[in-house]
């Protein structure tokens, strides 16, 4: 009876408290609140579904093909431009996103261009649909889809780049065109449908933010080629590209400035020496050398994979803990009391526990701060050792210019194109970007974790006014520190004291005798020294490995296995790919080469009526020693260059051979 007018009661809606306990409605209505929380805010699944007006599949239907006829029409004009001068006769010329061996592909677009398809790319891992085109997949041919999308992301922003190479203004048009219409369709996307369910509800937004800039540019700089085309005419563009380039090069290294440098140089104080060092990871353009193109991409696609990365792990954990904090209750730190993971003065009783829950929440606060302070250093950390190879790029290819190779390689190598170096310098860009997320999630793991135990072991027992664990180990173990600290400095001081004796310009060892005593008696100190000297190499070997991961022009391994390092490996096949086939002097000296001649005056007109004879016989003959001057003054360039490069001495063995190198006839060319 009492049930089923209990029943009754809580089937009326006039009287809603008379049926219920206190305890009973707790545990009915425990996740029902009227106030917000902030679990409320951070689930993803509150978010509703986001049909925006141009969905993804319609998108990439209507670009695919766009893009495709974009690459077709381009095609039909390079080659009625530049190959044939009838349209119809041949094959239509490939257009190619560009030449990435010479001056001719702009830096900015090129790196947005890259920088948009590696945003997409790391979008297309965690998507549920990789291949929007084709319309929803099964989870059994998800991977399948995923496969194809390596191959179409390409494809589709290939066209963005490929517009800018026939050099005409019906290219910068389509250019401008497409880039509008990415930028507007992505652009629309995060308006409509900001927040998305995957994995948080702002990773969509924040994951897109290198899409949209790189859009962005596009759109800005396309428009600007087609009307600087418009007001000169494409007659106005330069037919040899990075002419201007090599020309500022060759002018830079046949300079005749020197440079001031003091014989005697002052020793520099702590500040100069900790500032230069702070500068070197700054990278500082000099005038006459420029990066090549390779290298500015793969800088930024690194940047922006180191970006994405952050983001994932930012997103993925950090609103997590959040989560796991808000909703902590006391039944659970009565369980992490009982375990002892808590300290607790007071018997483990649920309603006694107030303390207990504020010291919970404020660990899994401090494990929130610890994971994005490591997160932050890890990004800064990464950030610095790429702008730090660039003035290692710099150098090595300045070096491997001037034909010192020992200074780069720690062997001999002739510096000239193989199938291994082509592979290597096809993936020198795509091994950046993955080495670079690489080391930022080991860099994270061991930061998190060295932070977590600074954080637990020193700065929360020294809040809480408690002891700590490590305090414990070192206040036991102090005779065996002072032991290791003591036989540390007897041995410094003997060694500068006792076995050292100096002369006038060296120093000799003596009291060899003593010596052999010292270190027979101090054998076993020095094996506990050994055992941590041990570690710290252990230590300082993974935190610099993993904090120098992302470089590829230093190597991880010893000067004779450095060739199994294989980001080394193909940052040395690199190097020889870009100086064998883009070096500055010797595409300099060909554009010299390259250029018309000096328009000579006509010759007076000679008088018909003279014999035929005297018509042979020149009036003014020349001065026999005139030539003389500038073929010394050509020799001479010729022999400074070879001394400054030597490495283009091996393209003038053929040259050499011929005993009329260097032209003794600077008039007309040899039959």
């Amino acid at each position: 009876m009492a049930s089923n007018g209990s029943a009754g009661i809580r089937d009326s809606p006039l009287e809603p408290g008379i049926f219920l306990d206190e305890d009973l409605g707790s545990d009915w209505y425990i996740y029902e609140s009227t106030e917000s929380t902030p679990q409320d805010d951070l689930f993803p699944e509150a978010i509703p579904e986001c049909h925006p007006t141009i969905s993804p599949r319609m998108y990439h239907t209507i670009m695919a093909p766009i893009s495709l006829a974009v690459i077709l029409a381009l095609s039909f004009l390079v080659k009625r431009r530049r190959l044939y001068l009838n349209c119809w006769n041949g094959v239509p010329g490939l257009l190619s996103p560009g030449n990435f061996l010479e001056e001719e592909v702009p830096r900015g677009p090129a790196a947005a261009v890259f920088g948009a398809l590696l945003s997409s790319l790391c979008q297309l891992l965690l998507d549920k649909d990789p291949l929007p085109l084709a319309g929803p997949s099964a989870p059994s041919a998800r991977e399948l889809w995923k496969v194809l999308a390596l191959l179409y992301y390409p494809l589709l922003y290939a066209p963005l780049l490929a517009c800018a190479g026939p050099r005409h203004r019906l290219g910068y048009g389509a250019g401008a065109l497409l880039a509008w219409a990415h930028c507007a369709a992505h652009l629309g996307h995060r308006l409509q449908c900001p927040l998305a369910t995957k994995i948080h509800r702002l990773y969509s937004l924040l994951s897109h933010v290198p899409i949209l800039l790189s859009l962005s540019l596009l759109s800005v700089w396309y428009p600007a080629l087609l009307v600087r085309s418009l007001r000169r005419g494409d007659s106005s563009e330069p037919e040899i590209p990075g002419k201007s380039y090599y020309r500022k090069y060759l002018k830079a290294v046949l300079s005749k400035r020197g440079r001031k440098e003091s014989s005697a140089k002052i020793e520099e104080s702590l500040w100069s020496r900790i500032r230069s060092y702070l500068l070197s990871y700054v990278y500082i353009p000099e005038e006459g050398f420029r990066i090549p193109l390779k290298l500015v991409v793969s800088l930024t696609v690194a940047v922006i994979a180191v970006y994405q990365v952050a983001v994932l792990l930012l997103v993925a954990v950090v609103p997590t803990l959040q989560i796991v904090r808000a909703g902590m209750t006391k039944d659970v730190v009565v369980l992490l009391v009982q375990f002892g993971l808590v300290p607790s003065d007071s018997p483990a009783v649920p309603g006694d526990m107030e303390k207990e829950l504020a010291t919970v929440r404020h660990y899994l606060w401090s494990l929130e701060v610890c994971y994005i302070c490591s997160l932050a250093l890890c990004c800064l950390l990464t950030c610095a050792m790429l702008l730090r190879s660039l003035g290692m790029h710099r150098s090595n290819l300045r070096a491997l210019y001037q034909g010192a190779v020992l200074d780069v390689f720690s062997k001999a190598h002739i510096l000239r194109p193989s199938r291994e170096a082509v592979v290597c310098w096809i993936a020198f860009s795509a091994f950046q970007a993955a080495f670079a997320c690489l080391g930022l999630l080991i860099q994270q793991v061991i930061f998190f974790l060295c932070s977590v135990a600074f954080t637990f072991l020193v700065v929360i027992p020294l809040q809480a006014g408690t002891s700590s664990p490590l305090f414990g180990i070192i206040r036991n173990m102090w005779p065996f520190w002072l032991t290791l600290v003591l036989a540390m400095l007897v041995q410094h001081l003997l060694a500068r004291s006792q076995f050292l004796e100096q002369h006038s310009l060296q120093k000799e060892i003596t009291n060899r005798r003593a010596l052999s005593i010292v270190t027979f008696l101090l054998f076993p100190t020095n094996v506990l020294l050994g055992a941590l000297a041990g570690v710290w190499r252990v230590v300082i070997s993974g935190l610099y490995n993993a904090v120098h991961l992302c470089r590829l022009d230093i190597s991880l391994l010893q000067r004779g296995v450095e060739t199994f390092d294989p980001g080394y490996h193909t940052y040395c096949h690199y190097l020889k790919v870009e100086v064998s086939q883009c070096h500055p002097l010797l595409r300099a000296f060909c554009l010299l080469l390259l250029q018309p001649g000096r328009a000579r005056p006509q010759a007076a007109p000679r008088d018909t009526h003279l014999e035929e004879g005297l018509q042979l016989m020149h009036p003014h003959p020349t001065a026999p020693g005139r030539a003389r001057p500038r073929r010394l003054r050509a020799r001479w360039w010729v022999a400074y260059t070879l001394l400054r490069n030597p490495s283009l001495g091996a393209s003038r063995k053929t040259a050499l051979a011929d005993p009329a190198a260097n032209g003794p006839q600077l008039g007309a060319p040899r039959p």
